[in-house]
């Protein structure tokens, strides 16, 4: 991907305030996980405040929104993360934590290496992708765009 990497934000909808017993399980688990994406192969940086987790973060007028980014080498990189690592497992409790959301809650893009995207432009992202649907713009692990693709393409107003 040459000088390129992959970003990526994921928005949840908190059932209970994250210091309920609702979320316990949740919390508990969130620096194992993020320990296990640290040490990932193709892992670059991830979006994190002072509790070295991102759930204190205040990026939406919603209390109940939680945000998750982080940059990655490769689309292939990330999809090992999410998918084959033990990460699959809290994946599959997230009913349990947070609301089933009806528009897109995550999305990918790509940015210059180095560059540490802000909650501001994942905001644009995830806006774009409800808004337009997917592009090399803003795309989910199903879009096959290439980071050329990306690059010369003109987003909609």
């Amino acid at each position: 991907m040459s000088n390129h990497h992959l970003s990526q934000v994921n928005i949840a909808k908190m059932l209970a305030p994250i210091d309920s017993p609702v979320m316990a399980d949740f919390v508990k688990d969130l620096d194992r996980i993020n320990a296990i994406a640290d040490k990932s192969t193709g892992f670059v940086w991830r979006l994190k405040g002072d509790e070295n987790n991102a759930t204190a973060l205040r990026v939406f007028e919603d209390d109940f929104l939680i945000i998750n980014m982080s940059v990655w080498e490769s689309k292939e990189a990330l999809f090992n993360f999410t998918y084959a690592s033990q990460h699959a497992g809290v994946m599959m409790r997230k009913k349990e934590w947070f609301h089933n959301m009806s528009d897109m809650h995550m999305c990918l893009w790509y940015t210059k290496e180095g560059h540490e995207p802000t909650p501001e432009e994942a905001k644009e992202r995830l806006k774009y992708i409800n808004e337009h649907g997917e592009s090399p713009y803003a795309f989910s692990f199903k879009g096959q765009f290439t980071v050329e693709e990306a690059l010369n393409y003109s987003p909609k107003n």
